[in-house]
């Protein structure tokens, strides 16, 4: 009971103070992403530096520990839709990865699937159940702890997996800190948070100019207008 009041206490106060330090950028973003780090809580720095980028782009993203995916499904589904249905987004590392998955399933249980699912790497959860949502798996089949992601029973969505075996300088305890797949992950939570603009409304017709009577000149009748008695 504890440990829960202190989540909820720790996710508001996360969520304060993005919103004061970002008033401005928050404006024109929607959704939120969640950021789930693996075991320990202490070998996926790679999740808080993302964050931070992210949310130097306006774009809000919490931390958490893998553990708590459950109470973050709730909290996330009902931040959802108290915010008019806005986007929700998991990002995960190791067992945050398989955390991550599990957490999709339980949102689209809930009736907000999530619309973007990263995965870095997951070493337990290889099949993605009763879940809707794009899924973005990026793993190495040969670092002892990466696997491909497959679709179950019951799986509505897409899933593309990225296989990084040729990059060698990336191995399962660096995977998610690399630059370059989190400048791929901000492009694709973006395309999603970005709140478009709405598209100005076309100017009202200018309503034509009433035709100008001519005088009558004298000694003659003005003309009957078509329709009228003669």
């Amino acid at each position: 009971m504890k440990s829960g009041l202190r989540f909820a206490k720790a996710l508001l106060a996360a969520l304060i103070v993005i919103c004061a330090a970002q008033p401005a950028l928050a404006q024109q973003n929607r959704g939120h992403v969640y950021l789930l780090r693996g075991l320990a809580n202490v070998f996926s720095l790679g999740m808080d530096d993302l964050a931070a980028k992210m949310n130097g782009r306006g774009i809000v993203a919490t931390v958490h520990e893998y553990g708590q995916w459950q109470q973050l499904a709730d909290a996330a589904a009902a931040e959802s839709r108290a915010t008019g249905n806005s986007p929700i987004v998991i990002v995960g590392h190791s067992l945050g990865a398989d955390a991550a998955i599990e957490m999709a399933e339980r949102l689209t249980a809930l009736g907000v699937p999530p619309k973007l699912v990263v995965t870095f790497d997951p070493v337990g959860v290889t099949q993605v159940g009763r879940a809707q949502g794009y899924f973005v798996n990026y793993y190495q089949s040969t670092n002892g702890y990466g696997k491909r992601l497959t679709a179950g029973s019951g799986f509505r969505g897409n899933i593309v997996n990225r296989n990084l075996d040729a990059i060698g300088s990336i191995d399962h305890f660096n995977i998610e800190k690399s630059p370059r797949l989190h400048d791929e992950v901000i492009t694709q939570v973006r395309s999603i948070t970005n709140k478009p603009k709405p598209k100005p409304k076309p100017a009202a017709p200018a309503a034509p100019a009433a035709p100008s009577a001519e005088p009558s000149s004298p000694g003659t009748q003005a003309a009957a207008k078509p329709g009228a008695p003669g």
